[in-house]
């Protein structure tokens, strides 16, 4: 085969997100950190399943027009650093195939490599032993290999033996991943859109792994009460699966989806979980759902749509409304600050400082550059402030910066813990200017100090220090203190480690399912032994995180 038309490029494409979907899990257990949030393999699924959504049903005759359809999907569905590079990847090699109809081999090199280079150009600080390495080497390699006419399926092939070998190599490049044992999971997620890409090329079209059917939905799940909030009425039965995606804990997982929206009921029943849910954001529901197993059924209905079409019926308007174009509003305020939290006293916490917009999300749940920018424009606001709160979602944050440029004025404010956030909210002020706030904002972020406290999801060693699954480890500025087998031996260690002779204030968000009893007992027992540190100790019901902790 010479070259590769538009349309097996669109089944190329589709073939990879497919196969990613089938892959996902496997490299979601290549996360570094044996925390209940390893999420590149998710993350980048969803981004993916975005794009392929976007080009399904294209007919187009230019490979241009399939690749850069593709690429805009997968921009606005990115979701977490993985998703957001994966996605500038292949906005690299779209624009490279710019006038063109089909792609030979040497086309084929040089979109690789362009998409290399947009990545590399998307990143602050590009790390090596990473995905940025895997299509760097990988595409560079393919650019020497490649010759004049040469067959286009021998030039994938080598593309995705130099991308194998590229990955085998990450541990070399990035020490914490020999420490563990694995190479770089973005890498890996890659790894999989390529092979499924080259199994469609050479006429093996990837379709995702087919899911056992349940017979009928939960009758308490589908006789929900209906509120006067419309949304989506999102409907699922999901199959547990402990042993490849997180452990369920119930009280967490209602908690969370209570945060998405209203008339909840979940039911369990042995593995299988039957959830109803009205919603504003049903992808962010179905992606946390999905952290826990596969879903066996779903359904999804617009219930504002329903409604609209109802009230239509009723009054007997029969006719198509002609679309006409309205120039832009200009927003109405002046300036508001949006943050990405999860746990309702960590919303109130930022709420209680000014933010004027939350976004449901974080260590587990990663929104999307669409979810993103929507929040920023429902502020209707001038000049809004960003703050993402998590290293994951800081790419994200300044995507939607890009995508807004030439609408509004966005500062991302790079926090990326929820005490960072919480300190630089704390320092704005509407009589400074951009530069002021921004300036202070920094300033406050450099001097604090993060801790988590969470349980283990696998047997492992880091630091020096032996993890044991399901026990607690205390994880200080992204390094392993110590592992207990209670939550709260594990905070003291952590604060005796953190806590020095110039340390003033302690902020400290208490988990979901901390009794108020250890509540209470923290709030004694802290402050008598450091009189030294003001604390501030509240509910934050923050899911997965025990503890989190904010050192200044």
């Amino acid at each position: 085969m010479k070259s590769i038309n538009a349309k097996v490029l669109q089944e190329m494409l589709i073939s990879g997100a497919n196969n990613l979907y089938n892959h996902y899990p496997e490299i979601d257990a290549l996360n570094v950190f044996p925390v209940p949030d390893g999420d590149t393999g998710m993350n980048m699924n969803l981004t993916l399943a975005s794009g392929a959504k976007e080009v399904q049903n294209r007919n187009d005759s230019e490979v241009f027009q399939i690749a850069v359809t593709f690429s805009k999907g997968l921009l606005m569905g990115a979701r977490g650093n993985s998703g957001v590079i994966t996605s500038q990847i292949f906005r690299g090699f779209a624009q490279a195939l710019e006038g063109s109809k089909n792609i030979d081999a040497l086309l084929l090199a040089e979109a690789f490599s362009n998409g290399s280079k947009v990545a590399y150009k998307a990143v602050m600080r590009p790390v090596e032993g990473t995905i940025l390495t895997v299509i760097r080497e990988s595409s560079t390699s393919l650019k020497e290999y490649v010759k004049h006419d040469m067959d286009v399926v021998d030039a994938f092939k080598y593309l995705l033996k130099e991308a194998n070998a590229s990955l085998k190599r990450t541990p070399e490049l990035l020490p914490v991943l020999k420490e563990v044992g694995v190479v770089d999971s973005g890498g890996a997620g890659l790894i999989k859109i390529l092979e499924g890409m080259l199994s469609a090329l050479t006429g093996k079209f990837i379709q995702k792994k087919s899911i056992s059917r349940s017979s009928e939905t939960d009758n308490s799940a589908q006789q929900a009460m209906e509120t006067d909030e419309f949304g989506y009425c999102t409907e699922f039965i999901l199959r547990l699966d402990p042993e490849h995606k997180k452990p369920f804990i119930e009280s967490r997982f209602k908690s969370v989806l209570s945060n998405h929206g209203n008339s909840l009921v979940v039911v369990r029943d042995d593995d299988i979980v039957k959830v109803h849910v009205h919603t504003l954001a049903p992808g962010a529901v179905l992606t946390y759902g999905q952290s826990f197993g596969e879903f066996i059924k779903l359904k999804i209905e617009n219930m504002t749509e329903q409604h609209t079409s109802l009230q239509e019926k009723k009054s007997g308007e029969e006719h198509v409304e002609e679309q006409v174009e309205e120039a832009p509003k200009e927003p109405t305020n002046e300036v508001a600050m949006v943050a990405v939290a999860a746990g309702k006293g960590v919303e109130d916490a930022f709420k209680e400082l000014g933010v004027d917009a939350i976004i449901t999300g974080g260590q587990t749940m990663n929104p999307s550059i669409n979810d993103i920018v929507k929040a920023i424009k429902d502020t209707d606001a001038k000049t809004v402030y960003v703050f993402p709160n998590n290293s994951n979602i800081v790419m994200a944050a300044l995507q939607a910066k890009d995508v807004l440029h030439d609408e509004l004025d966005v500062v991302v404010v790079q926090s990326k813990t929820i005490p960072q956030g919480v300190a630089a909210v704390s320092q704005f002020s509407p009589d400074l200017s951009v530069s002021e706030n921004l300036a202070n904002m920094k300033e406050v972020i450099a001097h604090i100090s993060t801790g988590e406290i969470t349980y283990a999801v696998k047997d492992t060693t880091m630091n020096g220090v032996q993890i044991k699954k399901d026990d607690f480890m205390a994880i200080a500025n992204k390094k392993v203190i110590c592992c207990e087998s209670k939550p709260e031996k594990a905070l003291y260690k952590m604060l005796k480690k953190m806590i020095r002779e110039d340390s003033y204030l302690a902020t400290i968000f208490v988990g979901e399912g901390v009794s108020d009893k250890i509540l209470n007992n923290l709030k004694k027992e802290l402050p008598e032994q450091y009189p030294e540190v003001e604390f501030d100790i509240r509910r934050g019901d923050q899911p997965v995180y025990n503890y989190l902790v904010g050192i200044e």
